[in-house]
């Protein structure tokens, strides 16, 4: 510690001895940066403020119906983006700077100095935006302004304009691609429409499902046309035995109507029955459906048979002998015979027309996975571009409907807060803050100056300096013996040096109260 103290004390010995040159300096610069500041061209600053509403009654009403940008986020980012060389070149233009710039050299220097003396201030809280611009001319800054304000507006609706028809264009040239796709596909769906007409059932059935349904229909038109055959060979059966030999008297007839009086049709039938009941039985249980069915059938015969049975013994009891009983008997035969003909005819008819379109069926059934295959895919083709088409047309409706809503500029609003103005008092160079910067400049650089001065012509004021810097040997030291002359002179050089020095710094803060005065002065 007390090595450092010493080399302190040692470094302010020599630069005290070169504190002549160290004060001129100090003098010359605080003259030349006051004369500087002094003659800085005063500097004014036109501003105004612009409020952006974007909280607009329409956003609501519209809210699901329109493509709504995001307002506030494209203000902020035309805040960020708006001081750029083509927007400033623009407003160059429109406040008539460029009337005095001849060459490139000096357009390119007007134009730099505006990017830098251009600013934008926001809060993004309250979307108000401040725009100000500094500029030593008054009537040059306050043009400024009034043309920023304009390209600020026009540059935030000329944007989302710009987007609307780009988007427009873009959606509309999608929509006429997707246009002509769905038209090839469905070209391509009719066409195998048509090419597979027989084979594409009109329900949207599988070749499996309709094979099955062909199959139980087949089955069933079967099993009905053994009904109908066993009963026309019982109606045969009963006629032969109704010709063979009647009955004499209509007592006979009616003691043995249960014999004679039969119904063929009726107990072939009713047979078909309890035989489908017999099988029914041996696979399901008394609860199962086809079981009921076939029970009510059963009883639907019987109930149908005990009628005919009594229309046969009216029949029987109003013939007036027994060979008209007979005549009766075989005629009503006939007919029903006749009857069971035509049933069995009609019910082989179905059975064939079943098996052929049964055969058909089984034979498409090995192409039927290709051309179901072929179906799906061109199906699944036509949703797809039939639902990319149904979505494009509803985003150009919502397109159209935005460029519309930002046309009824009810979107957002720009409004003029505060009008470009200028400011009565310069706002640059502030110079009591400049003059203060200069003195203290001063001060530091006539020290620099002695030290610098000292390391250059260095001088030893110890003899332990001396010996730690020359590393020989030290035989003795003369001391210089002080006169009262050099005690005076002395004295009168710390006076004129101390003078010197507090005039400079008098000076300095004689001219920084005079500019807080004035600054004050104007204010007020």
């Amino acid at each position: 510690m007390d090595l450092l103290i010493a080399q302190a004390l040692a470094i302010a010995k020599r630069s005290w001895k070169y504190r002549w040159p160290g004060l001129a300096v100090a003098w010359l610069l605080g003259i030349a940066g006051s004369v500087f500041v002094m003659t800085m061209p005063d500097r004014y600053e036109a501003s105004a403020r612009i409020y952006v509403d974007t909280e607009s009654i329409l956003k609501p009403l519209m809210s699901g119906l329109a493509i709504q940008p995001n307002i506030e986020q494209q203000v902020v980012m035309l805040s960020r983006t708006l001081i750029s060389r083509p927007n400033v070149e623009k407003l160059i233009r429109m406040a008539d700077l460029d009337l005095k710039n001849q060459s490139k050299a000096q357009q390119e220097a007007l134009i730099d100095s505006v990017t830098k003396n251009l600013s934008i201030q926001s809060t993004a809280r309250d979307n108000l935006y401040t725009l100000a611009y500094r500029d030593s001319d008054k009537e040059s800054a306050k043009r400024v302004v009034q043309s920023f304000v304009s390209i600020f507006v026009e540059s935030s609706l000329g944007s989302n304009r710009k987007d609307s028809a780009t988007a427009a264009t873009f959606i509309n040239e999608q929509i006429k691609s997707y246009e002509a796709k769905l038209e090839e596909a469905e070209g391509r769906l009719k066409e195998f429409r048509l090419r597979n007409l027989q084979n594409v059932d009109a329900d949207g059935k599988d070749s499996a499902s309709r094979l099955r349904e062909l199959s139980v229909e087949l089955e069933r038109a079967r099993l009905e046309l053994r009904e109908a055959v066993n009963g026309r060979d019982a109606a045969k059966q009963q006629l032969e035995a109704e010709r063979k030999g009647a009955m004499s008297t209509t007592q006979s007839l009616l003691q043995e109507s249960n014999m004679s009086l039969a119904t063929p049709e009726l107990d072939a039938r009713l047979d078909a029955q309890r035989r489908n009941l017999d099988s029914l039985l041996q696979r399901y249980t008394e609860q199962h459906p086809d079981v009921l069915s076939a029970r009510k059938s059963i009883s639907d015969i019987e109930d149908e048979k005990r009628l005919k049975m009594k229309e046969l013994r009216k029949i029987a009891l109003a013939s007036p002998s027994g060979g008209g009983n007979g005549s009766v008997a075989a005629q009503e035969m006939s007919r029903l015979l006749a009857s069971a003909e035509v049933q069995v005819a009609t019910l082989r008819a179905r059975v064939d027309e079943y098996s052929a379109r049964y055969a058909k069926a089984l034979a498409g059934v090995r192409t039927a996975p290709q051309l179901e295959a072929e179906a799906a895919q061109l199906n699944r083709d036509y949703a797809i571009h039939k639902k990319s088409y149904e979505d494009l047309v509803a985003r150009r409706e919502s397109a159209s409907m935005s460029g519309e809503l930002d046309l009824a500029a009810g979107v957002v609003d720009f409004r003029l807060i505060d009008p470009p103005r200028v400011s009565p008092k310069p706002v640059a160079p502030n110079r009591l803050l400049l003059l203060a910067g200069v003195m203290g400049a001063a001060l530091f650089a006539g020290l620099a100056t002695a030290f610098l001065v000292s390391q250059l012509r260095p001088v030893f004021h110890d003899a332990l300096e001396l010996r730690s810097r020359i590393d020989l040997p030290i035989l003795g030291v003369v001391t210089r013996l002080t006169s009262p002359d050099d005690i005076k002179r002395k004295r009168k050089d710390l006076v004129y040096f101390g003078s010197a020095a507090a005039s400079l710094v008098g000076l300095f803060v004689l001219g920084l109260s005079v500019m807080a005065y004035l600054t004050t002065r104007v204010v007020a």
